[in-house]
């Protein structure tokens, strides 16, 4: 038997799942079933870690997949999944180069696998008879059925006694389909349905042929293409390019000096904070910095796009560039320190954080794309690159509790920062540790907070806080008790033990 492929593998791989989540949230029960999975994977020699190119994908599979029972949030097993997708791919496509090939790869096998299966299917023996003969002999009744039900319902308007009767035999139909299918489980067969998919996608290995070639095609070094053919006067268009190149590149350097002289003058060490709002302050710099960054990688793709990476005369264009760089990275760093005014002045957030996480992968960006001038590397390196920069990010970043820092965060620093209490009454459970501060304490933060913040954005006062929070915990502590084994988390284990149990 393939295990790579049989559709008994499937079947088998879709009943384990249905018994581990059937009826049942998500946490310990899919650790178990994917640690199964991985078992079968090393035993049956599909997946080899000494094969650099599935290492990382497996060890990012592994580690997301222990830290969504550890961490248990929504954004880790977003992350989780996309990292099983890049893991499935890298099954799939041993010798893939990027990982964007490797998704690229997993996400045409969730549509193929699917369909490969059910071929599969439909070329077993049952008894004594392949499935597929009976499907194929059953299609003819299809359209026949389809021409007699729309007459069916076009004499019925036309005709109110043919309506009616039919209507009494549809009814009887129906009354018999329900006698007959009583019984029937859905939601049981909904899941075990998805299961069947979620196992082809798993388990039947499927290839995109054009990716693949693409992937192995691929130069990271750009090659000079000489243009050999008879030429009845002088080519110009390169040295034209050239200089609107310099240009360009001439104007944005001045016009982002500017700026950035003034970001450094009053951001970095000139900053006094009025008492107002902050938002405005970092997100204006967010979307210049995209905007910009955008333009400075679109430029140099544009004029280093080709055989000007081989002009002779190319040098200041070069250097221009590079310094359009640089000054995209103090602008970036400009960002950083503007959220972090934000921070000490408004407390942490998930929006603040990902900015961090924005500006690391922009730094990185920028660097690609600085090596691809200095090294004339081709589009395919920025991309290959970028693409396991952002895995590693995310991947990592998935790991903390981050609702928990936030919370521990926000409320040992309320005598410096402002105390958003709507926001914090919304994190998740397993952060309710931190979230349950004793009324007095509450009474004396709030206390601070308006002699402090003129502007109080808070819709829920310190008293509504305090009985939200009672609320919630009680609520959790009804649902956790509750729970099965299979649903188990460390996050909310913890959280559980430090409210009911310490």
């Amino acid at each position: 038997m393939n295990l790579k492929s049989s559709p008994v593998v499937v079947c088998v791989t879709a009943i384990l799942i249905t018994l581990l989540f059937y009826k049942q949230g998500i946490g310990l029960n899919l650790f178990l079933f994917e640690v199964l999975f991985f078992l079968a994977l090393v035993f049956t020699g599909q997946i080899s870690l000494k094969n650099r190119t599935q290492l990382l994908p497996a060890l990012g599979f592994l580690i997301t997949s222990v830290f969504t029972v550890i961490s248990y949030s929504v954004y880790g097993y977003v992350i989780h999944f996309l990292a099983l997708l890049v893991f499935v791919g890298s099954l799939n496509f041993a010798t893939a180069r990027s990982m964007v090939s490797m998704a690229g790869n997993a996400c045409f096998s969730l549509f193929s696998a699917p369909v490969t299966f059910l071929n599969a299917v439909s070329n077993e023996w049952i008894k004594g008879k392949k499935a597929g003969k009976l499907i194929r002999k059953s299609r003819i009744f299809v359209v026949p059925i389809f021409v007699i039900t729309l007459f069916i319902g076009i004499y019925s308007f036309a005709n109110a006694k043919f309506g009616s009767i039919m209507g009494n035999v549809g009814t009887w139909i129906q009354k018999a389909i329900n006698f007959i299918f009583t019984d029937v489980n859905y939601g049981l067969l909904f899941t075990f349905l998805f299961s069947l998919f979620l196992g082809s996608f798993l388990w039947i290995r499927t290839r995109h042929k054009s990716l693949e070639s693409n992937d192995k095609n691929a130069s990271e070094t750009l090659i000079r293409k000489r243009l050999r053919m008879k030429r009845y006067f002088k080519l110009s268009a390169l040295s034209n390019e050239h200089r609107a190149g310099i240009f360009l590149l001439i104007v944005l350097n001045l016009l982002l000096l500017l700026l950035n002289i003034l970001d450094v003058y009053w951001v970095w060490f000139n900053f006094e904070w009025n008492g107002y709002t902050l938002k405005e302050f970092v997100h204006e710099g967010t979307y210049l910095l995209i905007f910009s960054i955008l333009i400075s990688i679109s430029v140099v793709l544009y004029f280093f796009r080709g055989n000007l990476n081989f002009y002779k005369k190319n040098k200041l264009l070069r250097y221009l560039s590079y310094a359009w760089l640089i000054q995209n990275a103090v602008l970036t760093l400009s960002v950083g320190i503007r959220n972090y005014h934000y921070i000490e002045h408004f407390a942490l957030a998930y929006k603040r954080i990902g900015v961090f996480l924005f500006l690391i992968l922009t730094i990185i960006g920028l660097y690609t794309v600085f090596q691809k001038i200095k090294l004339k590397k081709s589009a395919f390196y920025l991309f290959r690159t970028n693409a396991l920069a952002l895995y590693l990010v995310l991947t990592i970043s998935s790991l903390p509790n981050w609702g928990r820092i936030i919370a521990d965060y926000n409320f040992s620093h309320a005598q410096e920062s402002y105390l958003h209490l709507d926001f914090l009454s919304t994190l998740s459970d397993k952060s309710l540790p931190a979230l349950d501060v004793s009324y007095p304490k509450l009474k004396e933060i709030d206390t601070f907070q308006k002699s402090k913040f003129q502007n109080d954005r808070n819709k829920v006062s310190a008293t509504a806080y305090y009985r939200t929070i009672q609320q919630r915990k009680s609520t959790f502590k009804n649902k956790w008790e509750s729970k099965n084994w299979l649903s188990w988390n460390l996050a909310e284990y913890k959280a559980y033990q430090s409210l009911f149990v310490e």
